[in-house]
Order: C-alpha cells, then structure tokens, then sequence
C-alpha cells in the first residue's frame, strides 16, 4: 500500500473513459463555512505527471497556470495569501460574497469579464451591503491575479453596486423613552435602555466582559472599530446603575449573556425585537446610540465630550487622557440625559 499525502495536500485520481489526459489533480478548497471538497487544478496524461503537477502546486502556491487557472482556486490561493491579512470581519464579508459567485466557480479566470462580475452583483438577491462587498472581492481577486500575472487588464474596475441609502435613521422619541421605563422591568428591556444611556455599538456591548466595568468609579471602558473609539471611558447614568449592578450578578463572563454564554447578533435581534412590540415601535440598536448623541446634544453637551463619548474623531481631540477632570466632565455630560 503507497504512502498517503498528509491530509490537506489533494489527490490524483483517474478518470473513466477514452481520455487524452485521464489522470486529474485535485486540490483541498474550503467553502465560506470552512467545509472542505476536492476541486480539480488539472489534467495530466500520466499518473507519474500528475503526481509531479500535484507536488507543484503545493510546494508554490504562486506558481499559478494563467492559462487554465479558474476562480475557484483562484480564490483558494488569495484565500492563503491575502485574506488573513485583512479584518477579520472583512474576512467574514468576502468569504460570504464568494458564495454568490458559484456560478463562473469553474470558468478559467483569464476569461472572466466585467459584465459576468457584474452579473453576480445585480443577480445576488441582496442589498447595497451583500451587493459592496461582492464587487469588493473582484476587486481584491484581480488585484491578485494581476500580481500573479494571469490577467493583464482589471475588469472588476468597469462593475457597479448599489450606492449606500440615504440614511433613514430617527431618534426614538420621548414617549418611547418613557415607554421603555414603563415596562424595565419586563425581560431585556434593560439592554434597551443600557443601549440608550451610553451611546455604545450593538457589538461592544454584546461582546463586552464584566472585567470592563467599573462599580466602583461607575464607569465602563470598552469600544471598538477606531483608534478613537477603543478603550473609551463612558461613565454609567445613575439611571441605569440598578440594571448593571444587576447584570454584574450573574455567573457569566459577559456583562450581556443568555444562558450564560455570550449573545450573538443574531439572537439578541430577537430580544431586542420582543422588547420594541412591548412599546410598538421599530428601532434598531443602532438608533439608539442615534438617540444618544442627538439627545445629548439638544442638552447643550460638550461637543468634545460628546465626541469622546461616541468614540468619535473630533478637532478638539487630541491624545485621550482619561484623568479624573476628564472622567468628571464626561460625567456632567451624560448626566444631562434626563
């Protein structure tokens, strides 16, 4: 029995019929959800050939056939190369945006055109998001092979998605405020208002740990996306003081969690959504951060302050030190939301 190839390294296998080149090359490729299948790289006359072929591609993942190359392994090897170097929510994006591409998955990539790109845009049977970030990655697949020399002109430039909406975004209104108040102590309603009252994206407070809060000096620290918007100190309202002394209560890691684990997007949509019909409006977690900053700037706050509050890039902004005049500052600020 021959020696096996170590796992991940492809096989050759032939194939049946009268064939010029019966013996095919296949290679591991890996779908958007990490699912592994064979996907055939090329053709060779003899098994000996094939096996050398096989050898090559895994020995220089650079060493791409231009001529025969198709998107798929195309993707495969910008999947090796690039993609890790990239966000790992970028990452999330583009591996999802391929899946949309199944149909051009075999077609050699020199042979690609910009009316097939943009095909798989206008045909996703998604919005301006799915459709950005599909034209994203032909961008990035070009930009590839053009390095790796398999295409001398870049088609994806000539595709187009769908422009970002004008933004429909509104405040919730001081009746649904009031509203909320009314019914905190029904179940997630306090994430509602904890949302309100500190202006925090829907992803740092879902993945924010209880190490980030403070019960002592009544502040959380926490943010992401920006160099300004990391590490932010927001002090926490006396309003919503009871909620997260609650909250640091439970056995969980996570100031937020649901069966004592971490709550996905996903999920908390759903507790967000039953806490919206208790009050019959339709607000997104996003909306109330809107609220936050609109509210606080009504109240005359700060603009400095506000803008550190948000994680926001300001003029007045220069190297964040959060000494006690700072934190004291913020305090008066936030405490004008009434």
């Amino acid at each position: 029995m021959g020696k096996r190839n170590p796992n991940g390294y492809g096989c050759v296998t032939k194939l049946k019929g009268n064939r010029s080149r019966p013996w095919v090359i296949k290679v591991t490729v890996y779908d958007e959800y990490g699912k592994s299948h064979q996907q055939p790289v090329g053709y060779a006359e003899t098994k000996e050939a094939a096996m050398i072929l096989l050898a090559q591609y895994n020995n220089n993942p650079w060493d791409i056939d231009r001529e025969t190359v198709t998107l798929a392994v195309l993707f495969q090897r910008w999947s090796v190369m690039k993609l890790p170097k990239l966000s790992k929510g970028s990452q999330n994006s583009l591996k999802s945006a391929f899946k949309h591409c199944s149909k051009y998955y075999g077609m050699k990539y020199r042979a690609l055109r910009s009316y097939q790109m943009q095909d798989t845009i206008d045909n996703c049977g998604h919005g301006y998001s799915t459709q950005g970030a599909i034209k994203a990655l032909w961008g990035h697949l070009d930009r590839f092979a053009f390095e790796c020399d398999i295409i001398e002109k870049m088609y994806s430039q000539l595709t187009t998605a769908a422009p970002i909406p004008e933004t429909s975004r509104t405040p919730f209104t001081e009746k649904q405020i009031e509203a909320l108040w009314g019914v905190s102590d029904q179940e997630w309603v306090n994430t509602v208002l904890i949302f309100l009252y500190t202006g925090f994206r829907l992803t740092e407070l879902l993945t924010m740990k209880k190490e980030q809060v403070n019960l002592k000096d009544m502040t959380f620290t926490g943010g992401i996306k920006t160099r300004n918007g990391k590490d932010r100190v927001v002090p926490i309202h006396p309003k919503i003081q009871p909620f997260v002394k609650d909250l640091m209560k439970s056995d969980s890691d996570w100031l937020f969690s649901y069966q004592g684990k971490k709550i996905s997007q996903t999920q908390y949509y759903e507790f967000w959504k039953d806490a919206m019909n208790l009050i019959d409006a339709d607000k997104t977690p996003h909306e109330a951060r809107h609220t936050f900053e609109t509210l606080l700037d009504n109240a005359g706050g700060n603009r400095k302050c506000i803008d550190m509050l948000m994680g926001h890039k300001s003029k007045d902004v220069g190297n964040r030190v959060y000494n006690h005049k700072t934190i004291k500052q913020l305090k008066e600020t936030i405490e004008l939301l009434k």
